[in-house]
């Protein structure tokens, strides 16, 4: 984002010394007004490209960012299909663990884990965000 940002202050930078610059000529007021004008509309319209490019950048950014939050929650495991494998990916749980709540299943509510004894409780509070029976 700086880097796209970068390009846009010296054009803008550019357009206020050829201002100031103008501004600084002797002559009719009402010219120099005019020639300021019109050098700063073409300091602006060379600056336009690199301030719209500027610009995508920092709308793809924010859609980027904004996918990230939502998309952000990781992907429950299902008590009732993963596999033991799967299961083994889960905090604190090992193979003996992984077959013994496939051999508990079907499950009704993640909380089953404990109350059919098959996780202790410290257990279950381990993995209890990233498990869903559905």
């Amino acid at each position: 984002m700086r880097k796209g940002l970068g390009i846009v202050g010296p054009a803008l930078a550019a357009a206020m010394v050829v201002a100031a610059g103008a501004a600084g000529c002797s002559g009719d007021p009402a010219e120099r007004e005019k020639t300021i004008r019109e050098q700063a509309a073409k300091a602006a319209a060379e600056a336009k490209p690199k301030i719209e490019e500027a610009g995508r950048a920092v709308k793809a950014a924010v859609d980027g960012a904004k996918e990230g939050w939502e998309n952000g929650e990781q992907k429950k495991v299902d008590l009732n299909a993963a596999t033991v494998d799967e299961l083994t990916e889960l905090p604190g749980i090992g193979k003996h663990e992984a077959r013994r709540i496939v051999a508990g299943r079907p499950y009704h509510d993640k909380h089953d884990l404990v109350s059919k004894k098959i996780l202790s409780a410290a257990a279950y509070e381990k993995l209890k965000d990233e498990v869903a029976v559905k």
